[in-house]
């Protein structure tokens, strides 16, 4: 087991590399040529141009004003300068409110740190338990500083007790005061915030089919008789998937096109060959830009058919649209109401803004969404208790006594104090970092497959299952020994009474090895993250290759998004280790603390200079951060009633398992409370911000501006050409139906003309009653 000469090693080591990191960060951020790498955000603005410098042909590549060196680390107090309420406005309420999440994180350890060193840890070293227990081989230096060190039926674990309640009361003080900061932010954010589609948008699914009209005419008689006040404009949704991936496949194609010409235009002399087999690898031989231009020209063909057959075939219409309404507070009546007696049909939800929209999903049936969940969450439980058992079998290998088993040939070197050092601090959570790579990508591939609708959803749910995938494999696989299945298999087997006992055991015995996962994926993974090396990598080559007009540059920088689905559960699972060895193991939380601290100064200037959200929730994330945060308390409280339990202290569980009770009524107090704004949008908000609009606005008409707000993507640049002739919204046109139980309604409609096509036009008539 991991000294705490082992651990100090591990520690300075991954210091080192994070100071190596900053440097060449803060080197490569100054050199003209990586500007639009390191600053892409104000590029996208418009408030940024590429640094130009006279003189020598060198100085438009590299820095030479040797006094900009000097002040390398000066990019910190800048990321901290700019206040909130500029920050919201810069990047989103979305990006504010992430950041919050690592001042949570500093507001609930650091004051939790101090108060552990100063009582715990005294109380935990002062006794000689581990010293006298000769035979436990086990114990390591950090022992003496955990609970692990006190004799069984102490009277000293009254102290752990009083200190359990003193954090988790400090805890939920700061998780109550931030929850209703951020909810305060929200409704401030959206009352406040500028015109977008999605205020004044509803999407609705499960529209019930009618064989006398199409989808687009049902949906807008329904509407005009049940919103007749409100109701605005509707679009329906189709499934143009193949015609997505005609279009996906031609800008590859044209890519490759730019560059093959770039190619040539810098060398003249022969033109570029290319082979049309797999990787391009194999098969015949023919002119590179001719086959892309035939290939490009085929697919437009293609396109052109593919856009013609989703316009005119029923089949490719399906049964929801996005309806639009003429004020904020017609949409939160509609988006927050049931429309019908059928609970499973004119199923309605607040509709994402446009950039938020997963189009792929949209076309799926909404009859076929429960069973497609069902499958992910079979999927995701055999995924979970499988994956730990090559994460086991590695972590086994990084280990001493698993090297040396498999290669004792290597013995002479791995005994070396320095290279021991190594493996015992770096190796384990090095491994176990690896192993978790391509998790967030399987994640999103299932959450896709359950069929959510926005951008956003899909983050949150790929969260849920990161988060629940951290807590059985990271932390109780870790904690645990042996495979998924037999951890599974034990528990089971055991009685609800010795399952928090067998975790509460292993907790203090897994303490280094948490101690190095957070520094190799914590401090080391925020020290790549801010030297951004595959981004600066990628964008050279595409600057090489493809780039010819600046357009094109701008193009080729990928700033990305802060990536909620990953970043998110990372962070969740460092409050759970936080929390359950504060009480337990107070050695870990001061590299808890400075994980904390990096991560907030380092993500306030990527989010500052670099990332470009895709899309804005207003903080919805929010009652999953605070929730999992309670999760993370009660862990740690049943963690630490097994280990009492273990050591004999049987008679103080009665006083935390109040606590337990405690937490969970916090919890159900704020869910009441404050999680209402985060998931339904007040009529009173919804209305001063009409009436606000309408007085500085009075003549505003809302349709040309929503009317084709939600067209598909690949539509858009066809429809951009088109001049549409926008009625007012408040002109009062008949609408025929073809249906003979509802022959008209009194609303405007963009579906149709004056008179029926099924009645003669001296049936309808002039003034007919709304229809029920």
């Amino acid at each position: 087991m991991a000294t705490l000469g082992d651990i100090g090693v591990a520690a300075a080591f991954n210091l080192l590399s994070a100071f190596v990191f900053f440097i060449a960060f803060a080197v490569l951020r100054l050199q003209p040529f990586n500007d639009r790498v390191y600053f892409p955000k104000w590029y996208l603005k418009g408030l940024r141009t590429s640094p130009t410098s006279s003189g020598a042909f060198v100085r438009k590549f590299v820095n030479l004003d040797f006094r900009s060196y000097l002040k390398f680390l000066n990019w910190m107090p800048e990321a901290l300068k700019m206040p909130e309420l500029e920050l919201i406005d810069h990047a989103g309420l979305d990006s504010a409110v992430y950041l919050r999440i690592y001042l949570i994180g500093l507001k609930i350890f650091v004051p939790i740190t101090i108060v552990a060193w100063a009582v715990l840890v005294p109380v935990n070293y002062t006794n000689k338990t581990l010293e006298l227990q000769l035979k436990n081989v086990t114990s390591s230096d950090i022992d003496k500083l955990s609970i692990s060190n006190i004799p069984l039926e102490s009277d000293r674990f009254w102290t752990h007790i009083v200190m359990a309640y003193a954090f988790t009361f400090w805890t939920c003080f700061v998780l109550l005061k931030e929850y209703e900061t951020v909810a305060s932010m929200r409704l401030h954010f959206l009352a406040s915030e500028k015109r977008r589609p999605d205020q004044f948008t509803v999407l609705v699914r499960n529209v019930p089919p009618d064989p006398d009209e199409s989808v687009s005419e049902t949906v807008e008689h329904f509407f005009l008789v049940n919103h007749p006040d409100t109701y605005l404009t509707n679009q329906v949704v189709c499934n143009a998937n193949k015609l997505a991936k005609l279009v996906k496949q031609r800008e590859k194609k044209q890519n490759w096109l730019d560059y093959y010409e770039l190619k040539y235009s810098r060398n003249n002399a022969q033109r570029p060959i290319m082979k049309t087999g797999f990787l391009g690898l194999c098969g015949q031989k023919v002119d590179a830009i001719e086959h892309h231009e035939a290939e490009i020209e085929r697919l437009s063909k293609e396109i052109a058919e593919e856009r013609e057959r989703v316009k005119k075939d029923p089949k490719a219409i399906m049964p929801a649209a996005f309806v639009s309404f003429k004020s904020r507070w017609g949409a939160a009546v509609c988006a927050q109401t049931q429309q019908s007696r059928d609970p499973t049909s004119w199923l309605t939800e607040w509709a994402p803004e446009p950039c938020d929209v997963y189009w792929p999903n949209l076309p799926i049936p909404y009859v076929s969404l429960a069973i497609r969940r069902l499958i992910m969450a079979v999927a995701f439980f055999f995924l979970t208790f499988f994956f730990i058992i090559p994460i086991a079998s590695v972590q086994a290998l990084a280990s001493i006594e698993g090297l040396e088993k498999v290669a004792p040939f290597l013995k002479p070197i791995i005994d070396m104090k320095f290279i021991k050092s190594v493996i015992q601090g770096i190796l384990p959570g090095l491994a176990l970092k690896l192993f978790l790579i391509f998790l967030p990508t399987i994640l999103m591939i299932m959450a896709k497959f359950e069929g959510f609708t926005s951008k956003s959803s899909l983050e949150r749910r790929a969260a849920t299952r990161y988060y629940l995938f951290n807590l059985v494999n990271v932390f109780l696989g870790s904690i645990v020994a042996g495979s998924a299945l037999e951890q599974l298999n034990t528990f089971i087997k055991q009685s609800a009474n010795e399952i928090p006992r067998t975790i509460g055991v292993a907790v203090p015995l897994r303490a280094t090895f948490f101690i190095t996962y957070i520094m190799v994926d914590g401090w080391a993974g925020i020290a790549g993250e801010i030297l951004m090396l595959k981004p600066l990598i990628i964008y050279h080559l595409k600057n090489f290759f493809l780039v010819k007009t600046e357009k094109d540059r701008e193009e080729a920088m990928d700033p990305g998004s802060l990536g909620f689905n990953t970043g998110e559960p990372q962070i969740q699972l460092y409050f759970l280790l936080g929390l359950v060895y504060a009480a337990v193991t107070p050695a870990l939380l001061p590299f808890i603390v400075i994980f904390f601290g990096l991560a907030y100064v380092v993500f306030r200037h990527q989010i500052i200079n670099v990332y470009n959200q895709e899309y804005e929730s207003a903080a919805a994330f929010w009652p999953d951060v605070h929730g999992r945060i309670i999760i993370a308390l009660l862990i740690s409280q049943v963690a630490l009633i097994g280990l009492l339990t273990s050591k004999k202290a049987a008679q103080s569980t009665p006083f935390l398992i109040a606590l337990v009770v405690l937490t969970i009524w916090f919890y159900t107090f704020c869910k009441a409370r404050y999680e209402p704004a985060f998931v339904r949008y007040p009529l009173q908000e919804a209305m001063m911000k009409d009436t606000l609009e309408r007085a500085r606005e009075p003549n505003l008409n809302l349709k040309p501006y929503l009317q084709n707000a939600y067209i598909h993507p690949v539509f858009k640049e066809e429809d951009e050409e088109d001049e549409f002739d926008f009625k007012s919204e408040n002109e009062s046109v008949l609408v025929p139906t073809k249906r003979q139980s509802r022959r008209s309604t009194p609303a405007p409609s963009r579906i149709s003309g004056a008179s029926s096509p099924s009645l003669p036009p001296e049936v309808v008539p002039e003034h007919p009653e709304r229809a029920s």
